[in-house]
């Protein structure tokens, strides 16, 4: 099951919310159920059994995961909006099938994605809104719907601009947002899996929960959100193999102070508040990236 969990939780829900996508309400029931399913193989199959333990964070994750889908439902719903307000090309393949249609969506929406995520780790003021999402101190799944709803707006944009003006039909779009819901799931799931070569193809949790750590520019690292690909082509495609993350090695090592309350986290970016001295990176990472480099 730690071999199959990620390729049969990734295939299996996309697979079946392409055939509910003529049924929003389908989809949004489907993205519960694995939501659910995530949660419980993080307690029947725990890379980290620390990581399960609760932090008072449960409400906080559920506020943040509440607004975003909505926000992400809302964002849906304008495609016709945008469409007649923004130049349509026309490019948009609607003739291929739903599937293919669907996989060429990701693959543009995850570069915009991905280049707004490497800038919000160059730019002060974006990671300033971005560090609400490196806060979590703790990984699993619920995490990755878990950030400030202004950079979560900054992302969107990023991957589906590009997309809306190639003429993306709203169909499309519900399957799009739907993907990225479920992937977030996976990448951040504290679930044992063991993706072995997929790695080299996907960016499920054993390749960004380096991404997550806390030790300064460390974690500036496997960006991507679906695909390795573009941390290949930017340069920033990092594996470990010998280096087994401790319990303590997620958050912004800098600020151990980082408000863990909802609205204290919406506020934040806009606060005054200092840096403290970096974390100090462990001898056995140390010895990890020496040995990489």
């Amino acid at each position: 099951m730690r071999t199959l969990y990620a390729p049969m939780f990734f295939f299996g829900f996309i697979g079946a919310a392409l055939s509910l996508a003529h049924d929003p309400a389908w989809l949004v029931l489907l993205l519960a159920c694995a939501v659910l399913l995530s949660l419980a193989c993080e307690q029947l199959m725990p890379y980290k059994p620390a990581w399960n333990q609760p932090a008072g964070d449960g409400p906080r994750d559920v506020c943040h995961a509440l607004v975003n889908e909505g926000l992400t439902i809302a964002s849906v719903a304008s495609v016709p909006l945008l469409a007649a307000w923004l130049p349509n090309l026309g490019l948009w393949p609607a003739h291929w099938p739903l599937a293919l249609q669907l996989l060429a969506a990701i693959a543009l929406a995850d570069l915009g994605i991905t280049l707004v995520h490497y800038a919000s780790h160059r730019s002060a003021w974006l990671w300033r809104l971005h560090a609400v999402h490196h806060s979590v101190t703790r990984m699993y799944g619920f995490n990755g719907l878990m950030k400030h709803p202004l950079h979560q707006m900054l992302e969107t944009l990023g991957g589906t601009l590009p997309l809306l003006l190639l003429g993306l039909p709203v169909e499309v779009a519900l399957l799009l947002a739907f993907s990225v819901s479920t992937q977030l799931l996976l990448q951040h799931s504290n679930v044992d899996m063991r993706i072995g070569w997929l790695r080299h193809v996907f960016a499920w949790a054993p390749v960004h929960r380096l991404h997550h750590l806390k030790y300064g520019t460390a974690g500036d690292v496997n960006f991507a959100l679906f695909f390795p690909l573009w941390d290949r082509l930017l340069g920033t495609a990092l594996h470990l193999p010998g280096y087994a993350l401790a319990d303590d090695d997620m958050g912004i090592g800098d600020r151990p102070d980082y408000p863990q309350g909802y609205l204290a986290q919406l506020r934040e970016p806009f606060s005054s508040a200092s840096a403290h001295p970096p974390a100090v990176l462990p001898a056995a990472l140390q010895q990890a990236l020496a040995e990489r480099t």
